[in-house]
């Protein structure tokens, strides 16, 4: 099993989405971040004055998936989050040694 971490910008969160269940994937997480890579912030104006914003406003979505999806998965993030601009994110890929859904106490395969 794979975690498929996607660092993108607010906007295209419901594109994203829809490229995940178009795929087949039924459960995500998403959790609003902060932070700054090659974009380096950017400079904001308030009542007159300027000041540089480090830190821009990303949303992470991490999916947990099965080893032959991980192809899938990537590609539908990748092309659905994509505009073409610098600032446009991230995709991080962890091995995940186990899994077990609360509930029922299903672990692995079965618990995704």
């Amino acid at each position: 099993m794979k975690k498929v971490e996607a660092i993108i910008r607010p906007f295209k969160l419901e594109d994203v989405k829809l490229a995940l269940v178009n795929s087949g994937i039924v459960g995500m997480t998403v959790s609003e971040v902060r932070g700054f890579g090659r974009q380096k912030g950017q400079v904001e104006r308030y009542r007159g004055s300027e000041f540089t914003v480090e830190f821009l406003q990303k949303l992470k979505v991490e999916v947990v998936i099965e080893d032959e999806k991980v192809d899938q998965v990537v590609k539908a993030i990748s092309e659905a989050a994509k505009t073409g601009e610098i600032g446009d994110g991230k995709l991080f890929i962890s091995p995940v040694e186990s899994v077990v859904r609360i509930r029922t106490g299903d672990r692995d395969g079965s618990a995704l």
